[in-house]
C-alpha cells in the first residue's frame, strides 16, 4: 500500500526473514509473538492498543470461516477506537519518509488482523486527504 509519494503499507509476519532498510516495524498484535526476543523482532512500536480485543480474537480463533464476521466486527472496534485518529495520523506521518511494516504473528498470510487494519488504514488515510493509489497494497508471502 503506497501513500502516493512511493511509500508502501507491507503486512508481514514477524516470524519470518526481515529484510534490512529503513522502513518503520510496528508490531500489531495484542500479545507478544511466541518465542520472539524483542532483540529480533526490532520494532519501532507496538500497537497493541489498535488490536483486536481478546474476546473478538478468541472467538475468530484464526478459523478461516470466521475471517469474514471478524474483519467486519474488527472494523467497527476499530472506528470505536478513542485512539484511531491519532494512530492514523502517526501512520501517515511515518509514510511521508519510509515504508511501514505491520507485523502479525498469525501462521495464515491471508487471513489476519493485521490484512484488516491494512485496508482499514488505507481507508481512513483516503479520508484525510493521503489518497491511497491502487499499488498501496502490498502483501509479502508468508515463509
Amino acid at each position: 500500500m503506497s501513500d502516493g509519494a512511493g511509500h508502501d503499507i507491507v503486512v508481514r509476519r514477524i516470524y519470518g526473514p526481515q529484510p534490512d532498510g529503513d522502513g518503520y516495524r510496528m508490531l500489531v498484535d495484542r500479545l507478544w509473538p511466541r518465542g520472539m526476543s524483542h532483540d529480533r523482532a526490532r520494532l519501532d512500536f507496538w500497537a497493541k492498543d489498535m488490536a483486536p480485543s481478546a474476546d473478538l480474537r478468541s472467538w475468530f480463533s484464526h478459523r478461516p470461516e470466521r475471517f469474514e464476521r471478524f474483519a467486519d466486527a474488527y472494523g467497527e472496534q476499530l472506528e470505536r477506537n478513542p485512539q484511531a485518529d491519532a494512530f492514523v495520523e502517526q501512520c501517515a506521518d511515518i509514510l511521508c519518509s519510509r515504508d511501514l511494516y505491520l507485523l502479525y504473528a498469525a501462521k495464515d498470510a491471508e487471513r489476519n488482523n493485521a490484512v484488516v487494519l491494512r485496508d482499514w488504514l488505507g481507508q481512513r488515510l483516503g479520508r484525510i486527504g493521503r489518497s491511497p493509489s491502487r499499488a498501496m497494497v502490498r502483501q509479502e508471502p508468508s515463509r
